[in-house]
């Protein structure tokens, strides 16, 4: 218990003066109060990441469609199989059968 004493009696005149005391309250006041507190800046670029990292994730899939839009646009054997498998389109006398394996 004296140690304590000791601690809050060198402590006590800090805690006094006007300066210390505002410092104090303005980061106590910066670090969860504002609207722009360190608490909610972090948080922002933490969502500023994520978002960057998926604006490259769609930038690298638009460039793909592009090359394969590119691909079905000179090639019309490559065009007729990519609606055959991705939309089942098919020609008047064939018939299309959809097997689907469920795990």
């Amino acid at each position: 218990m004296k140690k304590f004493r000791g601690i809050a009696q060198k402590l006590y005149p800090y805690m006094r003066n006007k300066y210390v005391m505002t410092l104090l309250a303005f980061l106590v006041w910066m670090t969860f109060f504002d609207e722009n507190s360190f608490i909610s800046t972090v948080k922002n670029q933490m969502k500023l990441a994520e978002m960057e990292d998926e604006r490259d994730h769609y930038l690298n899939e638009i460039a793909e469609s592009s090359a394969d839009l590119k691909l079905l646009q000179n090639d019309k054997d490559l065009l007729e199989k990519f609606a055959r498998e991705k939309y089942l389109m098919k020609k008047d006398d064939e018939e299309i059968f959809v097997f689907s394996v469920e795990d």
